[in-house]
């Protein structure tokens, strides 16, 4: 079982970077926040994951580590969003 878990974990990188690879510019920032909302889902499930009471240390370990992990890869994937589109904003120029 662990073998087949990671072929897909190697599989899934290989999949990832040629899809990201062959991604054009103009689509990265609604993609990005897709992949956000994602990672929301990541921060839920960790948070169950570290809240079952197994009698397993690690569970909750891993959980905690999962839930903060997704929890800084949300907030910098919605900072690096808003200011790509924050390019997209007219300036002002400094005029009043």
């Amino acid at each position: 079982m662990a073998t087949l878990l990671l072929f897909v974990f190697v599989l899934a990188i290989f999949l990832g970077f040629e899809l990201i690879s062959k991604v054009p510019s103009q689509l990265h920032t609604p993609l990005m926040s897709g992949s956000n909302a994602i990672s929301g889902i990541t921060i839920v499930a960790a948070i169950i994951a570290a809240g079952v009471d197994d009698g397993h240390l690690m569970t909750t370990v891993l959980g905690t580590l999962a839930m903060i992990v997704a929890t800084i890869n949300v907030v910098g994937g919605y900072l690096v969003t808003d200011r790509m589109l924050g390019m997209f904003k007219k300036k002002d120029g400094g005029k009043s």
